[in-house]
C-alpha cells in the first residue's frame, strides 16, 4: 500500500465522524458531503507527518470549511427570509437505517438544529465543536480567529440560546411514540380537544414551506391544533417514522411527501413541532425506508 492509499484508508476511518460534524454545522446533508470532500482534498495536499491526532486535525479542518460555507451563505444571501428547516434524517418507525445510524450516533434532534440555524457562524462552530464533539477551546480559537477565552464566551452564549429554544426531550422512546401516535389519530379524526390534550399549552410549531409556500411559527395549543387539523385535510395519509432518531410523521398524497414533522416531547406533551413542507427539498429525501 503506497502513502496515498494509506492516507485514504485513514481518512475513511474518520468519515462518519466528519460527516456528523458537518451535518450539525450546516444542517444540510448535501453540503455536509461537500465539506467532507473538501477536507479530503486539503488532507491529500498537506504534510501530516507531524500530526499526532489525525482525527482531531480533520475535525478542525471540517469545522473551518463549514465556517467558510456558513459565511458564504450570509454574504450571498442565499438563505430565505423566513425560517429555514434543516434537512431531516428520515427512517422507518423501527430504525433510522445505516445513514441515520452514523449521523445520529450522538443523537441530534431537529429542534436543536433549528436553533443552531439562528446562531452566527462563529457561535455555531464554537458550540458544535466544543459541546457536541469535545474539541478544546485552544483548538477552536485559531479556526475562528479568536482567543480561547473569546471562543469559550461564544460557546457559552450559544449554549444559552440552545437551552432556551430547544427544550429537553423525554427519554422514554415508547412514551414519545405513544404521544405522536395520539397526535396523528386526533388530527386524522378531526378531534380538536384530543389534539389540545397532547399539546403543551405553550407549544411552538415551526414550518418551512420554501420560497413558494413560506412557512411561519404558530404558538399555543389552540393555534397549533387548528393548524394540525388543516394540514390533516390536505394529506391523503400520514405514517409514523423516525425523524432524526425520534418518533415523527410523514404526510403524503398521491405518493408524494407533503411534509415531514419532528416532535419534541417534554413531560408527556408536545413542546415543539418542526415541519419541512418545501416541495423541492422533500423531493430529495429518500423515503423508501418507510416501505422497506
Amino acid at each position: 500500500m503506497d502513502g496515498q492509499e494509506y492516507l485514504a484508508e485513514r481518512f475513511e476511518s474518520h468519515r462518519g465522524q466528519l460527516r456528523s460534524v458537518a451535518y450539525r454545522m450546516l444542517g444540510s446533508l448535501h453540503e455536509a458531503d461537500d465539506a467532507v470532500q473538501e477536507a479530503w482534498l486539503r488532507l491529500s495536499r498537506s504534510d501530516t507527518q507531524g500530526v499526532a491526532n489525525l482525527g482531531g486535525w480533520l475535525t478542525t479542518v471540517v469545522g473551518r470549511v463549514c465556517l467558510d460555507m456558513l459565511r458564504g451563505r450570509a454574504s450571498r444571501r442565499e438563505e430565505p427570509l423566513g425560517l429555514r428547516m434543516p434537512d431531516p434524517i428520515v427512517g422507518g418507525a423501527d430504525g433510522p437505517g445505516p445513514e441515520g445510524d452514523v449521523l445520529l450516533a450522538d443523537s441530534v434532534g431537529l429542534a436543536l438544529l433549528v436553533v443552531l440555524e439562528t446562531l452566527g457562524p462563529a457561535e455555531r462552530l464554537a458550540f458544535v465543536l466544543h459541546d457536541l464533539f469535545a474539541v478544546p477551546f485552544d483548538e477552536i480559537a485559531p479556526v475562528i480567529g479568536r482567543t480561547p477565552a473569546a471562543a469559550r464566551q461564544l460557546a457559552s452564549r450559544a449554549r444559552r440560546r440552545v437551552q432556551g429554544g430547544a427544550p429537553a426531550s423525554d427519554t422514554d422512546l415508547a412514551g414519545r411514540r405513544a404521544v405522536v401516535e395520539a397526535f396523528m389519530a386526533a388530527a386524522r379524526d378531526g378531534d380538536f380537544e384530543a389534539l389540545v390534550a397532547v399539546l403543551d399549552p405553550d407549544v411552538v410549531a415551526r414550518s418551512d414551506g420554501g420560497e413558494l409556500r413560506p412557512g411561519g411559527i404558530l404558538r399555543g395549543a389552540e393555534a397549533v391544533a387548528n393548524g394540525a387539523l388543516f394540514g390533516a385535510r390536505l394529506a391523503e395519509f400520514t405514517v409514523l417514522a423516525l425523524v432524526n432518531g425520534s418518533p415523527g410523521l410523514v404526510s403524503l398524497t398521491e405518493g408524494r411527501p407533503l411534509s415531514v414533522m419532528a416532535f419534541t416531547i417534554a413531560e408527556g406533551r408536545i413542546a415543539t413541532i418542526d415541519i419541512l413542507a418545501d416541495p423541492d427539498r422533500l423531493s430529495r429525501i429518500d423515503l423508501t425506508v418507510l416501505t422497506a
